[in-house]
């Protein structure tokens, strides 16, 4: 499979440049929360979320840049080492005062690094990618819509969530599978099957958000799904077509 960069002919040499553009995105997010929390009084949760869905969209450089490994994992388990200090310590205080006990953001940044570690040697990171967008957008969205918009509550495992919410994740889920699989294998019907499948389970796993456990669940179990329902289907898809080949 080809990464984006080879596709567009992007030159992603040296590593040291492709280290440096993930630190700009990752410093101008920095920069963005911190005047949101400073400059336009915007409170710890919103301003969680944009450290949320800015950081988790570097998995899209990962892909773009064609960064190894070895870059990814590292990254993630310093950050995760750095989750757990602000446990402790007030290095991450815009990220944990949100006025419940949570691990999202240290199972946020583990997952990063599990499904690099997964995805990136077999070449296959799509599935990494669709893991990680879906709980940046997908779980972003469905907080931010369900606090503000929710309107029709139900509790899961005693966790008060919302139609609203949920129905955002849904949608975002969808979105995030299907133009990554198109991106990758077009828009063949597999595509939208396995992203019909994995909005359903990644909306199921969101809602057992108890102590962050879904910035666990959600990423690893929509990528793991992705990963073996499209690649079935595609198997399946290319037998039928070499059955039909040979009559």
């Amino acid at each position: 499979m080809l990464s984006p960069s080879v596709l567009t002919g992007i030159d992603v040499s040296p590593l040291s440049l492709r280290i440096a553009a993930v630190a700009l995105w990752l410093g101008l997010i920095g920069l963005l929360a911190k005047f949101f929390q400073q400059k336009a009084g915007a409170g710890p949760e919103v301003v969680r979320k944009i450290v949320h869905m800015g950081v988790g969209n570097v998995i899209l450089f990962a892909w773009w840049l064609n960064l190894p490994t070895w870059v990814g994992v590292t990254a993630s388990s310093l950050f995760s080492a750095i989750t757990l200090l602000s446990y402790r310590l007030p290095i991450l205080p815009g990220l944990e005062s949100v006025g419940r006990k949570s691990w999202g953001t240290f199972f946020y940044a583990v997952s990063i690094g599990v499904l690099i570690a997964w995805f990136w040697p077999q070449q296959r990171p799509q599935y990494a990618v669709i893991g990680i967008l879906i709980m940046t957008w997908g779980d972003g969205l469905a907080a931010l819509v369900g606090q503000n918009f929710g309107r029709h509550p139900y509790r899961a495992w005693g966790i008060l969530k919302s139609w609203e919410g949920s129905s955002a994740m849904a949608s975002a889920s969808f979105l995030v599978c299907g133009l990554i699989l198109c991106s990758v294998q077009g828009p063949i019907w597999q595509t939208w099957l396995v992203a019909f499948a994995v909005a359903i389970g990644a909306t199921g796993l969101e809602a057992l958000s108890k102590f962050g456990v879904d910035n666990l669940l959600a990423p690893i179990g929509s990528a793991a799904l992705a990963f073996g329902l499209n690649e079935w289907l595609l198997a399946i898809g290319n037998a039928g077509q070499a059955t039909s080949s040979f009559h």
